[in-house]
């Protein structure tokens, strides 16, 4: 078994690296396949000769996990649509922007936006040719019109838009996000320009969504409120769409996010419930077998129905592997099990590898299994009550531990009373989920009394106004925390050496825990070294002007915003977190910035531009200046041209057409991004 669970977890491992090459390499899938077919017939060629050989060789091994590798690199680009000729994508390489006609299927309905509803659509048809592919779909704001329905098919004359990379520095990068769901443009059109098709076709993802809209409407007559209903679909059915910033941000900061988010816990919960009910089932003849496709059956439509996200999947398979393991009566190893759960899910989802809830989730189940037991040995107590506080307690320390380097990397915040949170929750989750099951059944039946729903939507209410509570402790709520890929990885180091000095205390292990310690000393003292020392920013900021300069970890702001854009404004925040820049100083926007051998003019809507010692090798155009752009050229003669986003549409174009004309270097912060000068 542990010979198993070894070579397990080192295929797995392989297949990460395979993925990871894949996609970070533009390797042909030709290629890709002839490799991993040659790679399997050699290994199959050395399994018949080492099976014969006495004394066995380690080149086997080495050969089954260079195959493995290249698995994870077929894995990639055969789940590419892009690969195939019939993708959508091979239609409009030549004319992107010319008006298609093109028919497309709602698969899934997004968190809308300020000015769009947002849904992810599958291609059908582009004027008479059938392709398939993903694409986004914004749809402007109607309040007279209902949203549009998973698997409605729709027509409409409209033209693919690329979807914009990050216009700033360190800024989430929504592109590289949807390219992972292999979505890779956008379209944008008007209710009334939409005409709907009728089709009698049904896919899982469409029947799943019918199911939650009518638990939905048999919910809605018992006056749940509206955070308590969208409560309900997060824990239930896996929709987070409904929930509000407020309430979303409430449980963030409480560090009870994961409650949210239908994960290994709800799953497990669900199992232990479901495992009950069919127990009368194992008197029948096949009647563990008969038990375990209804566990694993009802596992997977409730996968299906919570949308098939990273955490439900992952949950799902692992609990899966559980179930069968356990109604067959077979010993089960928990490493054993986690790797095969993840070298399933990899296998149907490569990319799944990039997302943060299947990265938390299994860096949280294997935090617990191998750390919660040290911990749990510190204090055993006798009373019953205590004993399982202090078991919730070590889980949560135990779970917080091994995900917190790569929750800081990506959310670049620590809540210090995460473990208030899940002590309280935590325990009393089991309870809510199977009263929040009957409730819905009931409801289904409609058979559920209004004071049951009462009790319920006080029961959630309460949870929520706890974290509210929790949240709003401002002082543990530990922000902007400045922490780079490379902490990550020497913070995973750290922990892993702390584990072995736990288990085994000797002078090998502390020798090696004290190393890990000076390298993350020495990757603190790398990353405040690659920190830049002087750098000027002009950044984008629609219909605003944003300037800073940095110097000596400490960036100087300028701007013209007013107050309500100045406290929604997170591009400096997100500039100073990614670059462990500590001080920020506020100052006027200057019409001459001197950066040692270099000069930046700055000219705003006035217009004026008095130079005559001087030679600026930087233009910035802002606030539309009314003037004559060939004039200023042959004047001051500048190296480059520079139009941030405060500037009117139309002047930009005109700036742009002048600079290609007199073959001048011209940068748009609206479409090339912040322009960065290192001085």
């Amino acid at each position: 078994m542990q010979l198993l669970n070894f070579a397990i977890i080192r295929l797995t491992f392989c297949l990460i690296i395979g993925i990871i090459i894949g996609y970070s390499f533009s390797i042909p899938l030709y290629i890709a396949l002839y490799v991993s077919v040659l790679l399997f017939l050699f290994l199959f060629a050395a399994f018949l000769i080492a099976r014969k050989q006495f004394i066995k060789t380690i080149w086997f091994g080495v050969l089954t996990f260079v195959t493995m590798t290249a698995i994870g690199v077929l894995t990639v680009n055969l789940h590419n649509e892009k690969h195939f000729s019939n993708h959508y994508s091979h239609q409009i390489h030549e004319s992107k922007d010319a008006v298609k006609t093109i028919s497309f299927r709602i698969r899934e309905v997004l968190k809308p936006g300020h000015y769009y509803d947002k849904y992810v659509i599958d291609i059908l048809k582009i004027g008479d040719t059938i392709v398939n592919g993903k694409s986004l779909l914004n749809i402007e704001k109607d309040t007279l019109t209902p949203t549009l329905k998973v698997d409605d098919i729709y027509i409409a004359k409209t033209s693919f838009k690329t979807i914009m990379h990050p216009l700033n520095p360190n800024q989430f990068n929504y592109k590289a996000y949807l390219e992972k769901k292999y979505i890779y443009h956008q379209l944008f059109v008007k209710n009334q320009s939409l005409f709907k098709v009728s089709s009698n076709t049904h896919t899982l993802f469409g029947l799943a969504n019918n199911l939650r809209e009518y638990i939905n409407a048999k919910l809605k007559p018992y006056n749940f409120k509206p955070d308590e209903l969208a409560i309900i679909n997060a824990l239930f059915l896996g929709q987070r769409q409904d929930i509000s910033e407020a309430v979303y941000s409430n449980y963030s900061n409480a560090g009870a996010i994961h409650i949210l988010a239908v994960s290994g816990l709800h799953v497990g919960i669900m199992l232990l419930i479901l495992n009950i009910l069919f127990k009368p089932v194992e008197r029948l003849k096949q009647g563990y077998f008969l038990k375990t496709v209804l566990l694993v059956t009802i596992l997977w439509s409730f996968a299906i129905i919570a949308g098939l996200s990273a955490s439900v999947t992952r949950a799902v398979t692992m609990f899966s592997i559980v179930a069968i393991a356990m109604n067959l009566k077979r010993p089960t190893n928990i490493y054993n099990t986690l790797a095969i759960s993840m070298l399933i899910v990899l296998l149907f989802k490569p990319l799944f590898i990039f997302d943060v809830g299947f990265q938390l989730s299994y860096l949280a189940v294997f935090a617990i299994v191998t750390i919660d037991p040290l911990l749990y040995k510190l204090w055993k107590p006798k009373n019953r009550f205590l004993d399982k506080y202090w078991r919730t307690l070590t889980v949560t320390m135990a779970a917080q531990l091994g995900i917190i380097p790569v929750s800081l990397y990506y959310f670049h915040q620590f809540p210090g009373l995460f473990f208030i949170s899940n002590l309280v929750i935590i325990p009393l989750l089991g309870s809510i989920l199977g009263f929040g099951i009957l409730i819905i059944l009931l409801a289904v039946l409609n058979l559920l009394p209004q004071f049951l729903a009462n009790i319920f939507g006080s029961v959630i209410g309460t949870m929520t106004n706890f974290v509210g509570w929790v949240s709003d402790q401002e002082a543990f709520l530990f922000k902007d925390i400045s922490f780079s890929a490379l902490y990550v990885v020497v913070s995973y180091i750290l922990i892993i050496s702390m584990i072995r000095l736990c288990i085994k205390r000797n002078y090998k292990t502390l020798r090696c825990f004290l190393i890990t310690i000076l390298t993350f000393q020495a990757s603190v003292i790398y990353t405040k070294y690659q920190s830049p020392e002087n750098e000027f920013i002009i950044f984008h900021k629609s219909r605003y002007s944003l300037i800073g300069q940095v110097s000596k970890n400490k960036i100087v702001i300028a701007h013209n915003f007013d107050s309500v854009t100045q406290s929604k404004n997170n591009i400096i925040k997100d500039y100073t977190v990614g670059n462990h820049i500590s001080k920020t100083e506020n100052d006027v926007i200057k019409p001459v910035y001197l950066l040692n051998k270099k000069t930046v003019l700055v000219i705003d809507s006035l217009g004026v531009y008095n130079l005559k010692s001087v030679k600026p090798d930087y233009v910035l155009l802002r606030q539309s200046p009314k003037l004559n752009l060939n004039r200023l050229i042959d004047s001051v003669q500048p190296k480059y041209i520079i139009a941030d986003g405060s500037n009117y549409k139309s002047y930009v174009e005109h700036w742009e057409a002048i600079c290609r004309k007199r073959k001048l270097p011209f940068h748009q912060t609206g479409k090339k991004g912040a322009f960065i000068i290192d001085y």
